[in-house]
């Protein structure tokens, strides 16, 4: 794609990389089909290569009206897009770059101010959000069913074992993963102590970023960033093998931090080394498979399992069959998925800001999932965990949960 850059943006580091990314994308259109809001709505710009359009024609001096903000607000930023490019087009980056700068350019409404900033502050903060989620748990049996399946029930973590391995790893403890499902972290650190690690959370490290990143406030998400890496740092500098993270969503952010951070003189190559050090746990897992064949006797039965593959696993960090290979190897049975390329409509906050579109992509993704009659639904992402949780009949657990349970029995 030819392009000639407006000279208020040319010489930006905004402008270069977006400049570089409109360049590759050669109008093909293969990311028209796995685009969920495409595929829903039909509008071109509410397609990857429409959005894109949207964004060239404002870098290159054109109008930025409100209707470009609503195109850019609904895309999900699942990056299927990305995986389905044949010219490598980092459509995610550039959408992120995009949409700041719409932000500067149309001021949004007093109400969408106030709501993003409530949710960038609520998600955020691990205190705030827990005590918000205990007043819903409480009000829980007086609301309407509609709203009552939104709220998670209670989950009890169990035992975290002691550190006690010279192998090492830290744990991103996140923002409400601790408080909907504190039983996944502590499953990850049963998982890893069987296999001879020991997993650690350190304290002062919490949301990865992409909370407030994603609601107009950059600056906040970097700052998120750059509090993980100060508390992590002496323990990589300690010896730590990996950061390891359990919700996919956070481990695409902390991935990204090199990237993300790569024009502050103070942080760029610490956080290169945390992106490099970042480890999804199912990577974890599968490097000790040998491990922990030796630790599984034969199940008592097969358990019937469909796995939700998050967007933020599979195209965000392309990890694809990893979490799959180790249920099966554990003596789970997986049904298969139709679409398991599209995503479920949670996204971090899009549920809440784009209600009807999440509703739709939801039904049709709890159809997939439970149309095999699996006895557990899956997964590997808080967001998607809670989400789908919301509207399907059969329980819906993290993976590692369920690797935690078939090593104990």
């Amino acid at each position: 794609m030819q392009t000639q850059l407006a000279e208020w943006v040319r010489d930006t580091p905004q402008g270069r990389e977006a400049d570089a990314i409109l360049r590759r994308c050669v109008h093909c259109g293969f990311c028209l089909a796995t685009c969920p809001t495409y595929n829903l709505l039909g509008d071109e710009l509410d397609s990857p290569r429409g959005r894109i359009y949207l964004m060239k024609q404002m870098l290159e001096g054109g109008a930025v009206t409100r209707r470009t903000q609503v195109h850019l607000d609904r895309c999900l930023t699942c990056r299927a897009c990305e995986t389905t490019c044949p010219s490598g087009v980092e459509y995610g980056r550039l959408v992120d770059i995009g949409r700041a700068l719409v932000a500067e350019k149309v001021p949004r409404s007093p109400w969408d101010r106030l709501r993003r900033g409530f949710l960038a502050r609520t998600l955020a903060s691990r205190a705030l959000f827990a005590a918000a989620l205990a007043i819903g748990r409480a009000l829980r049996p007086v609301l309407p069913r509609s709203l009552a399946r939104g709220i998670p029930t209670r989950r009890a973590p169990g035992s975290w074992p002691a550190a006690r391995h010279p192998r090492r790893m830290v744990a991103l403890a996140g923002c409400v993963q601790p408080a909907i499902a504190p039983s996944i972290n502590a499953a990850a650190a049963r998982v890893l102590d069987r296999l001879g690690v020991s997993l650690v959370e350190v304290p002062g490290a919490g949301c990865c970023g992409a909370v407030p990143f994603h609601l107009d406030d950059q600056d906040g998400g970097r700052a998120r960033a750059r509090a993980n890496i100060d508390a992590w740092w002496p323990h990589v500098e300690g010896g730590a093998e990996a950061i390891v993270i359990t919700a996919s969503g956070c481990g695409t952010m902390v991935k990204d931090y090199g990237h993300l951070l790569a024009g502050d003189a103070a942080y760029a190559a610490k956080a290169a080394r945390i992106s490099a050090l970042a480890k999804d746990v199912s990577e974890v897992v599968a490097a000790e498979r040998g491990r922990l064949a030796a630790s599984l006797g034969e199940p008592a039965k097969r358990t019937r399992i469909a796995f939700h593959s998050p967007c933020s696993l599979q195209h965000g960090l392309r990890i694809n069959g990893v979490v799959e290979a180790i249920l099966a190897g554990a003596g789970f049975e997986l049904v298969p998925v139709a679409d398991a390329h599209l995503c479920c409509g949670s996204a971090g906050t899009y549920s809440l800001l784009q209600p009807r579109l999440s509703k739709r992509l939801l039904r049709n993704k709890v159809r997939a999932l439970e149309s095999g009659a699996p006895e557990i639904i899956a997964t590997a992402n808080i967001g998607c965990l809670a989400h789908i949780g919301s509207g399907a009949s059969r329980p819906v657990l993290h993976w590692i949960e369920l690797l935690d349970r078939r090593l104990a029995s």
